[in-house]
């Protein structure tokens, strides 16, 4: 078990949530976000089914802003990954989309047309994404 200082509770250490726990304290620490504004397993629904996003950021109006898939790090980040991401951005119009197994990070910026997006050097500051 580990806890998930996000959910404030124990969950089961498996490796994909060893990289989520990881990986959050890595955006809070250094990216500067504010732990407040992270949910993890946020359900959405998609053409009359439920998923679960893996963790999503929100701004201070508590839109959302940043969607995170995790992977184990033995599973390799592929486009089949991606896409599952962005199916669940139809519901959510995020802004930044990240992926990552803890070993290779992946953050794509989806443009104000929504249609295309641009891949990013590295993950942004909190404050780097969010409009005031």
């Amino acid at each position: 078990m580990i806890f998930d200082r996000v959910r404030v509770k124990n969950v089961i250490l498996t490796p994909e949530e060893w990289v989520r726990q990881h990986f959050i304290n890595y955006l809070v620490t250094e990216k500067k976000y504010p732990q407040e504004r992270i949910a993890n397993e946020v359900t959405v629904s998609l053409k009359n089914t439920s998923h679960r996003c893996d963790t999503v950021v929100y701004n201070q109006y508590l839109e959302p802003i940043v969607i995170i898939e995790y992977k184990a790090p033995s599973v390799p980040v592929t486009r089949e990954v991606f896409e599952q991401i962005t199916r669940y951005n139809i519901c959510l119009h995020v802004g930044l989309l990240i992926v990552t197994n803890g070993l290779e990070h992946y953050c794509c910026r989806i443009h104000e047309d929504g249609s295309t997006y641009s891949y990013l050097k590295e993950i942004p500051e909190y404050g780097e994404i969010v409009r005031p």
